[in-house]
């Protein structure tokens, strides 16, 4: 079976469906951006901070839904800074809730594999109970960083896609 392409940084210039979102939705001071390397590649990158009870930095892309009901694994190549992420996803825009997996980045650059299965369920940061990701089809991705610390951090990204 063919990969399902999510986003490919560098064969695209249109990044347009990127959003930037942190803690200042919830009165905290955190900051990042989203930059393109000389290479073509994502740079999420910024300050999380504590500060006003925040905690978090994350960029998203909607997109309309795509059928992933084929599809077992995400695998994303990337090259972070050391630093604990999230990989989030959802099934609908419109649901409140995510699907996360939490990965750590060796600060080379690497291929995170995520059983789609493993992404547990939360919402504003607190588990659900309610079952791991089961979903035919996802319109969401997102990175997000809070670790509980500030701490400034950088996250380089080249493809997102579905085996």
């Amino acid at each position: 079976m063919n990969n399902l392409l999510i986003f490919n940084f560098n064969s695209t210039k249109a990044w347009s469906g990127w959003e930037i979102q942190n803690d200042v939705v919830m009165g905290g001071n955190s900051f990042s951006k989203l930059e393109r390397s000389k290479e073509g590649n994502a740079i999420f990158k910024g300050y999380v901070s504590l500060k006003n009870n925040g905690g978090f930095a994350s960029v998203h892309y909607k997109f309309a839904a795509k059928d992933i009901s084929n599809y077992k694994k995400a695998y994303i190549k990337l090259k972070g800074d050391g630093k604990n992420y999230q990989f989030r996803v959802k099934s609908n825009i419109e649901d409140k809730a995510s699907y996360i997996y939490i990965f750590k980045t060796t600060g080379d650059w690497q291929t995170v594999e995520i059983p789609l299965k493993e992404m547990i369920p939360t919402y504003r940061g607190r588990s659900l109970n309610i079952p791991n990701f089961s979903a035919n089809k996802i319109q969401e991705v997102r990175f997000l960083i809070g670790n509980k610390r500030a701490e400034n951090f950088r996250l380089e990204m080249s493809k997102i896609a579905l085996k």
